[in-house]
């Protein structure tokens, strides 16, 4: 399971409620254009919240979204070349991120760009919680990501986030 019903309301709450939640996607365009090799291969954008990457990318571009906590972008993706997964893993409850870095590790085909923020967020979820259910530094991230199975290519680290590239390993 990647995702209680619980959580999955409490996200749908956030995201009907907040403009803003679910937003952050846009700003991983000019990476994910070079990975996505200027539009030849397919993406998966996996957490895609308002689903901005695929607008700021455009219609050259061929972006599948997927969110669980979206009607409508919630069926299970199939695998892509290119799986963008931009400030979600921070907001997976501890119990399900196993399952959620097996699921990302099924359907990364060749490459993955991971952005996970690595403090407290600005937002709450409707029951009081920091929506960072996850606040974990880079080098733990990096190790659950090697235990599940990706090759880290490169790493940037700063002291709000941490930005992987990944590789089937």
């Amino acid at each position: 399971m990647i995702i209680t019903d619980a959580y999955c309301a409490q996200n749908r709450a956030l995201h009907a409620s907040n403009e803003h939640y679910g937003t952050s996607g846009k700003a991983w365009a000019p990476q994910v254009r070079a990975l996505a090799d200027w539009g030849r291969k397919a993406i998966l954008d996996f957490g895609c919240g308002k689903a901005t990457l695929a607008r700021r990318l455009g219609p050259a571009y061929r972006v599948t979204n997927y969110d669980p906590c979206i009607e409508g972008l919630d069926a299970t993706p199939e695998p892509h070349p290119v799986v963008v997964c931009g400030d979600v893993l921070e907001h997976v409850e501890p119990e399900c991120l196993d399952a959620v870095l097996a699921e990302l590790r099924r359907v990364t085909q060749e490459v993955g760009l991971f952005v996970v923020h690595l403090t407290a967020a600005r937002k709450t979820l409707p029951d009081g919680r920091n929506a960072h259910l996850m606040q974990q530094p880079a080098e733990w991230w990096a190790d659950a990501l090697r235990v599940a199975g990706f090759a880290i290519e490169s790493e940037q680290a700063g002291a709000h986030e941490a930005i992987f590239v990944v590789r089937p390993a």
